[in-house]
């Protein structure tokens, strides 16, 4: 399969009963379906080669993502029907309508359709000298479908008076018909049937799996995403069909969703829109406090609803959907949005304020004043987050969501500030010194009036005060210069230096209200043991977390890392975020309460942890490692390499939980023939093989019908007859005289250990191992303490690959550097470009560093790591100070070009753009604050980002303020700039 068009990489698992997968997984946007069609080419050209029971059974390539989009339990409370009954209606009836769903890609049922079960006893075979085939060879020729034809078929004689279909010999329906089937006539022509060497009886086709809710029997039926298929239209669709076919359920059946992402994507949806309008007040306070004009308030806050329905607009014309990303986008954007508004605004009342003219007349001149920086502002926010539309792969699409919305609703912003705001400025304001009669002179609203009134001067005389002493301020770092730049340059390096050393990561982990779970027996468990193990786990959540656990569905014979009666998995379900508003009571928490509670349990090992942010990249949280044997390693050194790394993972501080994703080499027994000795008997190898497969396995017959279905009929041994090695003795095979000869006669056999299950990554042997970083370490950290695991392994002959979550981590870790390089490069270009000049663009970028040094102290203060969010977070910093960076910038060139002195012109444009940038800076502060303390659903990813924009900008704003004359005085006496009319004259 290598070679294939941008496959990344391709796993296979064998597993001992004769089943392989091999799992290929593409980069994001390869289009499933050319995928599809190449994989079938080339399975078309390797067929040949395949053993022909591979080939005659047929080789499924599916396309679907890895892991279960939902997970729908179907249980009875009142035990009308066993675990059996319900996995065979759920078979019959439910899994078929349900897969043909628009969306479903694949689907998974925990437990199995009836089929006829023909228990044979070797002792009463052996009384009527019966083999196995004698068995097998009456079923198919008495439970047969024959077409018999017609009478009066053509071609017909003339004098034919009908035509009429003869209905012949017909698949028998039940038990009882089975029973009957005759085997053989004695010669005393007594007839022995197949009721009197077998117990026959409805079971299921295999018992390989079975389910409890809440320990209640159940059965379960596991559903994955076609790739491309929007998963909330799937979901809605899947639940539509499953309205409509409750109405046939049989009585006492009921159901739930072990597993179902719908409602985290719905209720993380609902938290940001609420921290949206949360974000939208808050923004119209800050601006109402400033302004102190409801007028002039409303005037800005009317840019929000015609830029978020704009935004919307081209969302959906660009294929984007309303989902966590793009809402979470326009959260950001609240705050960014208002910024050209309130430029526009505030210049406007100062122009009238200071000159005394009208609004029409204090508009004109402000838009001439201000038009180059909000067209210089846009530029720089779209030069930074434009770049990010472009990264390929799982972190792309995440850029991607954020890139378009903030762009889009910038450039919709600008257009509105230049356009509407300054019609609205020119018509709904009014002149400075002016009052409104009207308004004072009624009762309530005179009061309001006289409130906002009375507040607006303290607030401006305190104001005044502050821009003072601020104004203070900046003279003393312009006059002290050579200190304030090593400050400066101290802080820079501290931004370095704590970004370096801030942990990696990808995706902060979030609540998902669900909990995944692994059981591993010994190897060589039962099932039997299995079903105490997870009975206990389900009766012990459910009593020690009344009110937080709602459900536990198990599974026994399946896990994530396998099939075996010795794997078992299972889902908690959790109550509702509002119901569990302590940390106690978090998924994380009850996910490491289940596991240490079971932790020195003798009869299994137990994991416990919740699901990956992005359900596509995995099954787990933590990461996922291939561990290669690149060094032609045997089995035996290969595994206890890889034992001695999972021991020195258990005693290692960063990391928990660390544990093999497979199954554990076993004891199996070796059952040897000697052909040529059982020939000599006059046995042939058909009869040999026949008896060896009915013994110890099952055989495949043939079908029969039950309910107007198709279902299967197997031979197998009673489960007495094949308990251990000794009960071979109890089989018999008849030769060619008629003797029963032992089966021990020609066999032998003995105990050996061998692999379960065999994995290859990328064509070399591997072993998966997964695992999560300990309390307060990042999964990049925990991601580099296996590397150094791995690296000290005496021996070596080892190698690693990351996969899934892991993988598309480390893929995205190069990114990040040059994405910050060419948004600085850019930013640097266009404001070369606006100002027609190499110099100022300097002074503008030179405020960088301050706003990264917040972002990575409050980041590392609330233990988060360097991840997507954070990145998407530093980048919005970084706009956000050149934003402010360039209102001061733009005004102090221009009064240096009007004939000012440098430090004279750097302290005017820092008086007069104080106001615009605080106002600005606390308005998209009030704005984020919401996302730096949310909860619920979702909240991981919006705490992650909004406390990178928080210490960001709040430190791109203390400290931007002061240093940014500073910077414009010294680079331009540095590079020696000359004003404009200066260069003129020259």
């Amino acid at each position: 399969m290598f070679g294939l068009d941008h496959l990344e990489y391709a796993s296979s698992s064998s597993y001992g009963n004769g089943a392989m997968e091999i799992d290929l997984t593409f980069a994001q946007g390869t289009n499933p379906d050319i995928a599809q069609m190449q994989v079938q080419n080339r399975l078309q050209v390797v067929q040949p080669q395949l053993p022909q029971e591979v080939v005659s059974q047929g080789i499924s390539v599916l396309k679907e993502q890895k892991s279960f989009m939902m997970v729908i339990a179907f249980y009875a409370k009142d035990h009308s029907m066993t675990d059996a009954d319900i996995a065979d209606y759920v078979a019959s009836n439910v899994q078929d309508p349900l897969s043909r769903v628009n969306g479903v890609g694949g689907h998974e049922l925990f437990g199995s359709e009836y089929a006829m079960r023909i228990w044979l006893d070797p002792d009463k075979l052996y009384n009527y000298s019966l083999n196995i085939s004698d068995i097998e060879n009456a079923l198919r020729q008495q439970n047969i479908q024959l077409p018999a034809g017609e009478l009066g078929g053509l071609p017909a004689n003339k004098d034919a008076k009908i035509n009429a279909t003869i209905i012949g010999p017909r698949r028998l329906v039940d038990v009882d018909q089975f029973k009957k089937i005759l085997i053989k006539v004695n010669e005393d022509n007594s007839r022995v049937t197949l009721g009197d060497v077998a117990k026959i009886e409805l079971g299921p086709q295999s018992f390989d799996m079975s389910s409890s809710q809440n320990n209640y029997p159940a059965s379960g039926l596991a559903l994955k995403l076609a790739p491309g298929a929007n998963q909330l239209e799937t979901e809605n669709a899947v639940l539509d069909k499953l309205h409509e076919l409750e109405a046939y359920f049989p009585p006492g059946l009921e159901y739930s969703f072990p597993l179902d992402t719908k409602p985290y994507i719905t209720h993380s949806i609902e938290e940001v829109i609420e921290t949206l309008v949360i974000a939208i007040i808050l923004v119209v306070a800050v601006m109402l406090l400033f302004l102190q004009n409801l007028r002039a308030t409303i005037i800005p806050t009317l840019a929000v609803p015609i830029v978020l329905l704009g935004t919307f607009g081209i969302l959906a014309a660009l294929g984007y959907t309303l989902n966590t990303l793009t809402m979470l986008a326009l959260v950001l954007a609240v705050g960014l949005l208002v910024d050209d508004a309130i430029v526009v605004v505030e210049n406007v009342e100062r122009v009238m304020s200071e000159e005394h003219l009208s609004p029409k007349e204090a508009t004109r001149k402000s838009m001439e004043e201000i038009s180059g920086a909000l067209f210089g502002i846009v530029m720089v926010l779209t030069a930074v987050f434009l770049p990010m539309a472009f990264f390929a792969g799982s972190v792309g699409i995440i850029y991607r969501q954020f890139s378009i919305t903030i762009v889009a609703a910038m450039w919709l912003s600008l257009g509105v500030a230049l356009v509407l705001t300054p019609a609205m400025c020119a018509t709904i304001l009014k002149p400075h010194g002016t009052h409104e009669p009207a308004i004072e002179g009624r009762g309530l609203f005179g009061k309001i009036s006289l409130f906002f009134e009375n507040f607006g001067d303290r607030f401006n005389h305190l104001f005044e005060h502050l821009t003072a002493k601020y104004i203070a301020g900046v003279q003393k770092v312009l006059e002290h210069w050579k200190i304030s730049f090593s400050i400066f340059l101290a802080l820079a390096a501290s931004a370095v230096f704590l970004f370096i050393h801030l942990p990696p990561g990808f995706l902060p982990e979030e609540d998902q209200a669900k909990i995944f779970g692994m059981i591993q027996l010994r190897s060589n468990g039962t099932q039997a043991q299995m079903k105490e193990v997870t009975h206990d786990i389900t009766e012990w959540a459910l009593k020690t977390y009344p009110h937080d656990v709602d459900s536990v569905f198990t599974m026994n014979g399946f896990s994530f890392a396998g099939q075996g009666q010795n794997n078992g998995a299972f889902f908690v379900n959790l109550a509702s975020w509002d119901k569990r508003p302590h940390q106690s009571q978090s998924a994380q928490e009850i996910a490491k309460a289940i596991m240490m509670h079971f932790w020195m349990d003798p009869r299994a090992r137990i994991f416990a942890f919740s699901p990956p942010p992005v359900s596509e990249l995995g099954n787990a949280t933590g990461f996922d490692l291939e561990l290669i044997n690149e060094g032609n390693l045997t089995r035996e050194e290969f595994l206890a390499r890889r034992d001695d790394i999972l021991m020195r993972a258990a005693r290692d501080p960063l990391l928990t939980a660390v544990r093999p994703n497979g199954m554990e080499d076993a004891a199996q027994y070796v059952l040897e023939v000697d052909r040529g000795k059982a020939n000599a008997m006059g046995i042939s190898n058909e009869e040999i093989n026949d008896t060896i497969s009915g013994a110890l396995g099952s055989i495949y017959v043939n079908q029969f019908l039950r309910n107007n279905r198709v279902k299967q009929v197997y031979i197998q041994a009673e489960p007495s007859a094949r308990m251990n090695e000794r009960d071979l003795k109890r089989w018999y095979v008849r030769n060619q005289t008629g003797e029963m000869v032992p089966l021990n006669a020609f066999t032998w056999g003995h105990w050996v250990t061998g692999p379960q299950k065999l994995e290859n990554y990328n064509g070399l042997p591997s072993f998966e191992i997964n695992g999560e970083p300990a309390a307060g370490v990042s999964s990049g950290e925990a991601m580099n303490e296996m590397v150094k695991l791995i690296k000290a392994t005496p021996g070596g002959g080892l190698g690693y690959a990351w996969t899934e979550l892991s993988y598309e981590q480390v893929s995205a870790g190069g990114s990040t550097l040059p994405l910050y390089a060419l948004a600085s490069i850019i930013i640097f270009l266009c404001l070369a470009g606006l100002y027609e000049s190499w110099t100022i663009p300097a002074a503008v970028l030179l405020v960088l560093p301050l706003g990264v040094l917040g972002a990575v102290i409050l980041t590392m203060s609330r233990d988060y790591a360097n991840d997507i969010y954070f990145q998407i977070g530093v980048l919005t910093t970084v706009a956000l100070s050149v934003k402010n960076a360039i209102l001061i910038v733009e005004f102090a060139y221009e009064y240096y070009n009007l004939g000012a002195s440098l430090a004279e012109a750097a302290m005017k444009a820092a008086q007069q753009r104080l106001r615009p940038i605080l106002m600005t800076s606390i308005a998209f502060l009030c704005g984020v604050i919401p996302l730096a303390i949310a909860t619920g659903a979702g909240a991981g990813a919006r705490r992650a980002i909004g406390t990178c924009v928080v210490g960001g900008m709040f430190t791109a704003t203390i400290f931007a303020v002061y240093f940014v004359p500073l910077f414009f005085v010294e680079v331009l006496r540095f590079f020696k700039v000359k004003p404009v009319k200066e260069k003129e004259e020259c």
